[in-house]
């Protein structure tokens, strides 16, 4: 029989029966781990799976009951005890913490970390399941300020189990893999911003080497459950934790499926990146003969079209999903503008889709890693590429049924949404050839008016870490592309010092160029940045289009040009970094323009600038900045995104990152038509579409020949609004995603009305009811 995960045959329990009259069940267990031969990973007898067989035995009758007194229970703390001193303020002066691993047994840290659990944490001190680890954490001046435990994971997790992927043999093979983050306290006198995903980063940084250590294999993965509203989960989702779904309210106890308790959100945190593979993964038994070893799998087949280029090799974990998430990129690109039942067309597709975008293992990630891939392949063919960085907002106040959202305006009764920090590759011609990274969150509204405490934070506790772990990621892709120059290019908001220490600290990192705000002393001479460069003799002039904001019309500036090689001065709460050497970079305009403004620009850059020629390009690469406006513009009002109704953030970002694709190849393709306007059509149209387009436009069969892309994109245009008279240019993505939405409509008719019996029963119910 199978019991308690583990086979016993009738032998042993025969004698486990005589066993039980004479023996504790501390001996039952040892015994029927002796005699079944069970063993666990860490080659020692699995006691605790032996206890709860044994447990289950008896609840089964084949066992009598136990012949002992039940432990005693241990006493709640004294409530007259005096209050502990309150601990508040930055996390600073609480560093470096001390973090101690409870030895196994009775000790003195074992009856502390108790006393705090049963005193402050509404669970209290336990019992814990199976193998466990159990935390104490010391500030430097002796205060104990967290205490955690980990112990075994949940045996049947619906959500969980999904988002792995995993077979029944496979969970119950692996599931000593995963380990539960079962207690985790910041006692209630201690409020110290930031202090919880400070400690919850540094235990996972050694959780697997402490549980390697003590049971003789690491974990893959680690998931807690928070108890929803009564926590909103914010110090895991700032510890890099994935939130993906919610429990059925059972527990362990729950043999009954009553449901009584109350759901919590489950997250997890992967501590090894082939989690997946090795947890899907069913272990050969030690007595059975090696397996011959498994033939590679073959190749992928070419893509077949954008969307398996962009998204075919996403890893969902399931090929069906990895079809589905194409079909929803072609029917979102077909209708950018559509709601999602509109945009699938049937409501199979649409109930299909809500599965997709469901599933936890489709996470905004897992689909554009695929797309940062096909990214990495375009910007390996450049010589020369500038990733644009940008932060947008999603407001969602209009749907508050969306779970796990936060503010995204500085009032505390503002706006609810997401914030999303973008950064998108173009070449020097200005066409985007795709996202490299994408970052989006909440905030917590607990964290309202952090701002006011930024000075004592440091860059990884701020919203400002966005553009440092941007940064990395395109280290690791200028790794792979080093016959490519990358240059991240950001606006005044990534005028962060940080950020230039990180980019001259290393040779072969990407370069930066940002546009300079803040007021900076140079490390010589204590002169101001601004005014030194200004005191500069001017090296040149240019000129630059500016484009149309708002009400204020496009046009031409002249700019007056200086420029110098700088050592600034770190700012004095950052002393410690040192200075950095960078180049400084004035274009300013001599006169006001319309609307009585001087556009200026103040550039720092870690690229050389020794000369006119080397100030005028980097001036032009800047310039091309407002593409990712562009880019964000074509998103929201293109795209949608903001009308999209999902029931969570999660389904929100899954969907998002499909967009973003969607949003992107819109844009790529207004910019190609102006690169290369001369290529066939057929590099972006399908062979129905452009015949289609043509025989739709002119009321004529098909030219044999396809129209170059220049033609074929402005009769799209024109299906969205576009006029095409002299002075008004090349179409824009506006008129472009409108059009392309009637050309969906044009291309199905076409195709059905090439079926030769559709056109048959056409003709024929014409003269019926003509």
């Amino acid at each position: 029989m199978r019991i308690a995960g583990r086979e016993i045959c009738g032998e042993v329990l025969d004698q486990i029966k005589t066993d039980a009259t004479t023996c504790s069940r501390r001996q039952l267990a040892e015994r029927l781990c002796s005699q079944a031969g069970w063993v666990s990973a860490s080659g020692t007898p699995p006691l605790m799976s032996a206890r709860k067989a044994l447990a289950q035995l008896t609840r089964q009758g084949l066992l009598p009951p136990p012949q002992h007194r039940p432990p005693p229970t241990r006493r709640r703390p004294d409530t007259g005890a005096p209050a502990p001193i309150p601990i508040d303020g930055p996390l600073d002066p609480l560093l470096p913490l001390e973090i101690l691993l409870l030895p196994k047994g009775r000790s003195t840290l074992s009856r502390q970390w108790n006393r705090l659990m049963d005193q402050f944490h509404y669970l209290g001190a336990g019992p814990l399941c199976g193998a466990q680890l159990r935390y104490l954490v010391r500030s430097v001046q002796g205060e104990w300020v967290a205490a955690l435990a980990f112990s075994a994971a949940a045996w049947h997790l619906s959500a969980r189990d999904r988002w792995i992927g995993w077979s029944p043999e496979a969970r119950r093979q692996n599931l000593h893999r995963i380990v539960n983050n079962s207690r985790f306290l910041i006692p209630p006198h201690v409020q110290v911003p930031n202090l919880a995903s400070h400690v919850l980063g540094a235990v996972l940084r050694r959780l697997s080497e402490d549980w390697r250590s003590r049971y003789g294999y690491a974990p893959l993965v680690v998931e807690t459950f928070v108890e929803h509203p009564r926590f909103n989960g914010g110090s895991y989702r700032a510890a890099n934790w994935s939130a993906i779904g919610f429990t059925q309210g059972r527990g362990r106890q729950d043999s009954r499926h009553q449901a009584s308790l109350q759901r919590k959100v489950i997250w997890v945190y992967p501590l090894e990146k082939r989690f997946r593979e090795v947890l899907c993964e069913i272990p050969s038994s030690a007595h059975l003969a090696p397996q011959p070893p498994r033939p590679a799998p073959p190749a992928p087949p070419p893509p077949q079209d954008w969307a398996q280029e962009e998204f075919g090799v996403a890893r969902l974990g399931d090929q069906r999903l990895v079809h589905r998430g194409c079909e929803l990129a072609r029917a979102f690109y077909a209708r950018p503008q559509a709601q999602l039942p509109q945009a699938c067309g049937s409501r199979a597709s649409t109930k299909a889709a809500y599965r997709f975008l469901d599933n936890p293992r489709v996470t905004m990630s897992a689909l554009l890693e695929s797309h940062f891939q096909a990214t990495a392949t375009r910007v390996a063919a450049e010589s020369v590429v500038l990733a644009v960085q940008d932060t947008t907002t999603l407001n969602y106040s209009t749907h508050p049924a969306t779970e796990m959202l936060g503010l995204i305006g500085t009032e505390p009764d503002g706006p609810i949404g997401m914030l999303v920090h973008s950064t998108l590759a173009f070449n020097l011609e200005g066409t985007p050839l795709g996202l490299l990274d994408v970052q989006s969150w909440a905030r917590d509204p607990e964290d309202h008016g952090k701002a006011k405490r930024r000075h004592g934070l440091s860059i990884e506790q701020k919203e400002s870490a966005r553009w440092l772990r941007s940064l990395e990621a395109l280290e690791r892709i200028q790794s792979r592309a080093p016959n490519t120059r990358l240059v991240s290019v950001g606006d005044r908001e990534s005028d962060i010092y940080e950020l230039f220490v990180w980019a001259t600290a290393k040779e072969g990192r990407p370069a930066l160029l940002v546009r300079a705000e803040r007021k900076r002393l140079l490390a010589d001479t204590d002169a101001e940045l601004w005014t030194h460069v200004e005191n500069l003799p001017v090296a040149g002039e240019m000129e630059v289009r500016v484009p149309r904001r708002g009400s204020r019309a496009a046009r031409v500036a002249g700019l007056e040009i200086r420029f110098a090689q700088v050592e600034l001065k770190a700012p004095s709460r950052k002393a410690k970094l040192g200075s950095v050497r960078l180049w400084a970079l004035l274009a300013r305009e001599p006169e006001a323009g319309r609307g009585g403004k001087h556009l200026e620009w103040m550039l720092l850059t870690s690229l050389a600038v020794e000369n006119l020629e080397q100030a005028v390009e980097k001036l032009r690469w800047y310039a091309g900045r407002w593409g990712i406006e562009v880019f964000h513009r074509v998103l929201k009002s293109g795209c949608q995104i903001e009308s999209r109704q999902l029931a969570g953030a999660d389904r929100l970002e899954a969907c998002l990152a499909i967009d973003m694709v969607v949003a992107w190849r819109i844009y790529h393709l207004a910019k190609l038509g102006r690169e290369t306007p001369e290529v066939p059509c057929t590099v972006y149209f399908e062979d129905h579409e452009w015949k289609a387009l043509m025989v739709f436009a002119t009321r004529r069969p098909a030219p044999a020949k396809p129209p170059t892309l220049r033609e074929a994109l402005r009769t799209v245009a024109q299906l969205g609004g576009f006029q095409g008279r002299k002075g008004d240019g090349e179409p824009g993505t506006q008129t472009l995603w409108l059009g392309i939405q009637r050309l969906d409509d044009i291309a199905e008719m076409f195709l059905a009305m090439s079926d030769p019996q559709v056109a048959k029963a056409t003709v024929s119910s014409r003269h019926e009811y003509g």
